[in-house]
């Protein structure tokens, strides 16, 4: 083993021994890159490299969408667009057995649309429709599940700030793999409805019927929602606008319709400012450590010879990359989605270029690999959040809750990866 290769060996086991005593994954990784680069190149190219990158990093134009997008869902949530979802999707799909559930798993999807977070989502939505759910009779491990497992469209329905970081990371069209997103989203939302009725179904209640005028009241609601998500994806499928330039107009539209109805006021603006700019940082902060680790990577050649030995293994591409998704759900049990993209992403993906593989369909592919890593133990963040809120049910009976959806991730990805076409045809229909 040469002096680089046991520099890499070791610069990976301080950063799982500091992942370990749980110092921050951005610091950790940024201490990890700037002692590697320091042993292998010279302390001096080091500390120029640790002057440099985060500010080229903060002032990156491209890497704006993230705080937009991010304050587009602070402002949304606090404008109460997503008790809206909820009342339409359950004026839409209520009166169904297990409408309840459905409709969950609607406003999930609506509000995925507005915010880009899995987290934020099942926060969101459990402070929501946990409380109707339990009040309906509805089983803690179902309610909590559904909410659970709707929270993963946050991070694959666009806006999604994980694929946004995938494109930075992977120097990707963002606007592509937003618009690559939507027919798998679309899948999820129908095969985890298909879940609640066929594995749920008979332990369910009855809906409840809504009167027409009911429903047609709670169909109103949304517009502000659909109109949202109209400008800022239709922009960038029609070529209108940039990614970044629709998260802007995203951020400002969710603003003004907040005000024009009387929901957001100078309080209310300063707060979601503070809250976007605190997850921002966190997110840039995990950038900033992942850049300076990915010079370490570059010098040590651990991409060209992980790539090496996979193609030496002679797997085949297919069963490289059944590899490459089995470590990203080992990995997926003990990191979030945006440690794990950040930190996975620019070791494996040489590979899945020199197999071959559409890096926008990769892109996709990856977020719902990690996907279930929310969803699963022992971290499933979504998981760890639901129960934060809803203190009475316990972990066990959410992850007991969440199993059926896992199934149907399983099946899903299969679907995706088997029928590529489904994530590519309408990206290459792009204006």
């Amino acid at each position: 083993m040469s002096e680089r290769e046991l520099v890499a060996a070791g610069g990976f086991v301080v950063l799982f021994a500091l992942m370990l005593i749980r110092v921050p994954i951005g610091v950790a990784m940024g201490l990890v890159g700037i002692g590697g680069f320091g042993l292998t190149v010279g302390w001096s190219p080091a500390l120029n490299l640790l002057a440099t990158s985060p500010l080229r990093t903060v002032t990156d134009f491209n890497l704006t969408l993230i705080p937009f997008f991010i304050l587009m869902g602070v402002l949304a949530t606090r404008s109460g667009m997503s008790r809206e979802l909820f009342r339409a999707a359950n004026a839409t799909l209520g009166s169904l057995r297990g409408g309840l559930g459905l409709a969950t798993v609607g406003a999930c999807a609506g509000f995925a649309a507005i915010c880009g977070s899995s987290v934020a989502t099942a926060a969101t939505m459990t402070n929501i429709a946990h409380p109707e759910m339990k009040k309906a009779g509805y089983p803690d491990d179902v309610s909590t599940g559904v909410i659970a497992a709707g929270g993963t469209l946050g991070i694959l329905i666009p806006p999604s700030v994980v694929l946004a970081v995938y494109a930075y990371i992977t120097e990707q069209d963002v606007g592509k793999l937003f618009i690559a997103g939507i027919v798998p989203g679309i899948l999820a939302i129908l095969m985890y409805m298909a879940t609640v009725r066929l594995w749920y179904g008979r332990k369910l209640p009855a809906g409840t019927p809504f009167s027409l005028p009911e429903a047609l009241r709670a169909m109103s609601g949304v517009w502000a929602v659909t109109l949202l998500f109209a400008a800022v994806i239709l922009a960038i499928y029609f070529g209108v606008a940039t990614a970044t330039e629709a998260s802007a107009v995203g951020a400002v539209l969710t603003a003004l319709i907040g005000i024009a109805r009387g929901r957001l006021g100078v309080r209310s603006l300063l707060d979601s400012l503070v809250e976007a700019l605190r997850t921002s940082v966190a997110i840039y902060t995990i950038l900033i450590g992942a850049i300076l680790f990915g010079y370490f990577l570059a010098v040590t050649q651990v991409p060209q010879n992980l790539t090496a030995f996979l193609i030496g293994l002679d797997l085949g591409s297919y069963g490289t990359l059944a590899l490459i998704m089995l470590l990203f759900l080992v990995m997926g049990c003990f990191l979030d989605a945006m440690a794990m993209i950040i930190l996975m992403v620019p070791i494996v993906f040489p590979v899945i270029l020199e197999m071959g593989f559409d890096p926008i369909w990769f892109g996709v592919i990856v977020v719902m690999t990690v996907e279930l890593g929310l969803i699963t133990p022992p971290v499933g963040m979504n998981v760890f959040v639901i129960n934060t809120i809803a203190k009475d049910v316990s972990l066990v009976t959410i992850f007991r809750g969440v199993l059926p959806f896992v199934v149907t991730d399983v099946i899903r990805l299969i679907i995706l990866i088997a029928l590529p076409w489904i994530v590519l045809f309408l990206p290459q229909t792009m204006g």
